[in-house]
This record gives structure tokens, C-alpha cells and sequence, in this order.
């Protein structure tokens, strides 16, 4: 019984990395380049950065079971950790400090196309720079 609790963590992550990558191809076939994946920082997670052109990509990818949870995900998105960890990289990227910045979400169910939204969220820094 102890072992079921590791269980479910490692489907779950397994689940998480499936749809990150297919998030991935996703992005690629639409003409974007994948610049980073998993991205972890002491602030928080980027799931996936991705430029086209001059623009970056902060994309959180959420997978779920079922079509209605895909769309309920959304609203669970923490934007201010995603923001704060995207404003974290950028400063150890500055080659990119100058390039447009999106925020996308791109939500994923079984036997369903991607839900991609662009510019899912506007997100500011505490010293009121606007990203988008």
C-alpha cells in the first residue's frame, strides 16, 4: 500500500512529460523554435520557452483526462509564478532582454487537438515594466 502514492507521482509525471512534449511538437509545427523545456529557477517552473522570430514563448502546458478539465485548467494557472520565473531567466539570458515576450497556455486531452492560447495572460513585474 505505501508504494501506491509513488505510483500515482510517477504516472502523473509521466502523464506531465507526455503532454509537454507533444506541447513541443505542437510549437514546432507552427513555426516555433523550442528554446527551453522544464525550466526550473528559484521562483518557479517555465514548462517550455519557444521564440519566433525576435518573440519568446513562456508556455505553461496543462494536460488533463478529460476536455472539461482541460478548460477548468486554465483558470489555475499561477501567473505570477510563471511571470516571476520568466523575468528570472530573461536575466540570465540577456541576449533575449530586447525580444517581445508572450505568455501562452496550451491545454491538452486525450483524443483532442491542443487548445492553444496566445497571449493567455498579460503579466507585469513588481516594478510595473510591461512584458507584453
Amino acid at each position: 500500500m505505501a508504494d501506491r502514492p509513488v505510483l500515482t507521482r510517477r504516472r502523473a509525471e509521466r502523464f506531465g512529460r507526455t503532454g509537454e512534449a507533444i506541447a513541443a511538437l505542437w510549437l514546432i509545427v507552427s513555426g516555433h523554435r523550442i528554446r527551453a523545456a522544464r525550466v526550473k529557477t528559484p521562483v518557479g517552473e517555465i514548462d517550455l520557452i519557444a521564440s519566433r522570430g525576435r518573440s519568446l514563448v513562456f508556455v505553461e502546458v496543462k494536460s488533463r483526462a478529460s476536455v472539461l478539465e482541460r478548460d477548468l485548467a486554465f483558470a489555475a494557472v499561477n501567473r505570477s509564478r510563471i511571470s516571476a520565473a520568466a523575468a528570472f531567466w530573461i536575466g540570465t539570458h540577456p541576449r533575449y532582454a530586447g525580444w517581445d515576450m508572450r505568455f501562452d497556455v496550451i491545454g491538452l486531452a486525450p483524443m483532442r487537438l491542443p487548445r492553444h492560447v496566445k497571449g493567455a495572460f498579460d503579466a507585469t513585474e513588481s516594478r510595473g515594466r510591461r512584458w507584453l
